[in-house]
């Protein structure tokens, strides 16, 4: 599995998260295939404000955006050599950092503890649940909660 992270926002608090560890633990949980690929970005409140609008027109900076782009064929589809084995991009996590420090205080958690929450719920996205329904949420919430709680605890 890759993982990709690009710290263009805050490095130096979070590149000493084991944060690819986390998203391979996710994504075996959810027995995503071996090649699988997903990028996580951190971003200052204005990007992800300005995505949030773009994408969901919602105002206003937000915690995380998933982005799902597996099965989707792009303009190098065809120059890929026989026999590669195609890369399974489930898609891309976006964290605005600064949100997530600022629910710290909200919640009581440590930043490093809101931004696993985050990464493991945009994670979630990438793997087909959602929260727009109640039912949903509590199927979606429980996930995050044992896949925490387990990957806490190995």
């Amino acid at each position: 599995m890759d993982v990709q992270i690009n710290y263009d926002y805050r490095e130096d608090d979070l590149k000493d998260m084991p944060l690819v560890e986390l998203a391979q633990f996710v994504l075996n949980h959810q027995h995503k295939p071996e090649n699988t690929e997903v990028s996580l970005s951190f971003v200052t409140d204005d990007e992800i404000a300005n995505l949030n609008e773009t994408y969901r027109g919602k105002v206003g900076p937000t915690d995380v955006l998933s982005f799902e782009c597996d099965g989707v064929v792009d303009e190098l589809s065809d120059i890929v050599p026989e026999g590669f084995d195609d890369v399974y991009e489930l898609g891309d996590v976006v964290i605005a950092p600064d949100v997530a420090e600022r629910q710290t205080h909200e919640f009581g958690t440590t930043f490093e503890q809101e931004i696993s929450l985050l990464f493991v719920h945009g994670l979630l996205h990438l793997c087909g649940y959602d929260h727009i329904v109640e039912e949903e949420a509590q199927v979606m919430e429980a996930l995050e909660d044992e896949i925490l709680k387990a990957w806490n605890s190995r």
